[in-house]
């Protein structure tokens, strides 16, 4: 019998990004780039495992944008076309490599991987990859959590317990909608929550979410247990605690396993690298260069030369991390065990992205890691968030801070300089959105449809990621322009349902830009 459990979270989550209003957009391939490199991987991991009978758990969090957008037609058509783009790319980079000992062998495992990505997407799951998951859910194998609806940080809409309760409560339809059934767990944007919170989950139908370290260690009382087991709030939901040691040895850049020098080098991709007359079909029309998916080097070393990517080095280091990760997960339950009622639980969760995306030998570590953990050993089992609790019901109970998985642990991510601006707004249109719902219990015709609109609009606008990507500074002003464009929306939406007109040529043009949650009721803000 194991001594312990580990906890594999991946949160799958990208806002919800569509402009039909143009041929191809930039943003969206945030989302194509996804699909490519980490969710069509981790399903092939999978399949690879369920075939060859290793036992394997992961819980996962498949957002509600990401689902929506998985559903939308647009983007299954345009993620074709992308693919077809790369595919065509990596034929002719196979005949301007011909000869080269180095790099030749990369544009056919390009090659290959991009017609695999296709055969995968279109003839194995048809387009529709919310059912591809959902048969390994069915199956028991992995664990399917939501989120809030377009992840919004909980903890800044707090004023509005009715804006939060709205986010959740479509949260849950949606993922009920495209996966079949309600889900038990929920993954907390950002991580963020606060007093209260609990309570609101609890009324919706939700048994346990994830914290970060400082959720559990901070809470009043503090747990016996520490992370190593999860805690009820006195709402009656559970809270389980990151182990920061085993996420850290992952996620980090300078001190986990991505910062090898054998691991591919995210930021030297062909779309940059060579010549403009060659890589202009590929790139955005507009002549702006961006990644292609398609990089020939190592990491190499901190300076600016790289040498050439070995696949097989990078493979072997991966398998050799699996294992070292392993090693240290073995020792690590063989120390709590000893003084724990129960067995130890180490929750380790990532940003799925980081497993293909950003770390592109990631879906392999996660194999080789399972693999060996269904044949290696026998100390530490893997185990869904919802196994453990039902194994081990009882918990103490304990209220959590208000936190996050954010730098310093609180809300200064999403509440700064950069960004404070918005909130003002965002609780303005959280305000009015309640009183229309409130004012309008059973609204019919085009007066449904324009309070349907609002709360798209409010609910899109809510999302984290904008406050987010104003800090970092990595598309600040397509970030500003979605939050000022849903809200201005909002506004324009609810001077019409107030004044008792419409702008109906206005109204279809919005409809078909922010098509999310197409079976969106405003009556959630009641």
């Amino acid at each position: 019998m194991a001594l312990g459990y580990l906890a594999l979270v991946l949160h799958a989550h990208l806002p919800f990004v569509r402009h039909p209003e143009h041929e191809e957009f930039l943003e969206e391939d945030w989302y194509y780039e996804a699909l490519t490199e980490t969710y069509l991987p981790l399903l092939g991991m999978m399949e690879r495992l369920a075939r060859d009978g290793v036992e394997f758990r992961l819980t996962l969090s498949l957002t509600p944008t990401l689902l929506e957008m998985f559903a939308d037609p647009l983007l299954q058509d345009r993620y074709l076309q992308h693919l077809d783009r790369l595919i065509d790319l990596a034929e002719k980079e196979t005949r301007r490599t011909r000869g080269d000992a180095a790099f030749e062998p990369l544009a056919w495992m390009y090659l290959d991987r991009f017609r695999a990505c296709r055969e995968q997407y279109i003839d194995r799951y048809g387009r529709d990859l919310a059912a591809a998951f959902r048969r390994f859910w069915e199956e028991g194998k992995i664990d399917l959590l939501t989120s809030a609806a377009t992840h919004a940080f909980l903890p800044l809409l707090s004023v509005q317990p009715d804006a939060v309760r709205a986010q959740i409560r479509l949260g849950i339809e949606t993922h009920r909608r495209h996966l079949g059934e309600a889900p038990r767990g929920i993954w907390l944007p950002e991580c963020g929550y606060y007093p209260g919170l609990d309570r609101i989950l609890r009324e919706e139908g939700l048994e346990y979410f994830v914290l970060d370290m400082h959720g559990i260690t901070h809470a009043d009382p503090r747990s016996p247990y520490g992370v190593y087991a999860p805690i009820y709030t006195p709402g009656g939901v559970a809270a389980f605690g990151r182990d920061q040691e085993s996420s850290k040895q992952v996620w980090s850049a300078e001190e986990g396993y991505p910062g090898d020098l054998d691991y591919r080098e995210f930021y030297r991709d062909i779309g940059f690298d060579l010549p403009f007359d060659y890589i202009q079909p590929y790139i955005h029309r507009d002549g702006i260069r961006i990644h292609t998916g398609i990089k020939y080097y190592r990491i190499t070393g901190k300076s600016d030369w790289k040498e050439p990517y070995v696949r097989a080095w990078a493979l072997n280091k991966a398998a050799f991390h699996a294992g070292n990760f392993l090693f240290n997960r073995e020792k690590q339950v063989e120390w709590l065990a000893g003084g724990m009622d129960r067995p130890p639980l180490i929750v380790a969760p990532y940003d799925a992205e980081l497993f293909g995306h950003w770390w592109y030998e990631g879906p392999e570590w996660l194999e080789f890691l399972f693999r060996k953990l269904h044949f290696d050993q026998e100390t530490v089992k893997p185990i869904t968030l919802g196994e453990y609790l039902d194994a081990y019901p009882e918990a103490p109970v304990c209220q959590p801070p208000l936190c996050s998985w954010g730098h310093k642990g609180y809300c200064e991510v999403w509440l700064e300089a950069s960004n404070d601006w918005l909130y003002r707004h965002l609780h303005e249109a959280g305000d009015r959105m309640i009183r229309l719902a409130r004012e309008h219990p059973e609204a019919h015709g085009t007066t449904r449809r324009l309070l349907n609109q609002a709360a798209r609009e409010i609910l899109l606008a809510q999302a984290s990621d904008w406050a987010f990507i104003m800090k970092t500074g990595t598309a600040v002003e397509y970030a500003v322009k979605r939050t000022k464009d849903h809200l201005l929306r909002f506004f324009h939406l609810e001077r019409q349902v107030r004044e008792g007109w419409v702008d109906e040529a206005w109204l279809k043009e919005v409809e078909h830009y922010d098509t999310c949650f197409p079976h969106v009721d405003y009556r959630i803000y009641r």
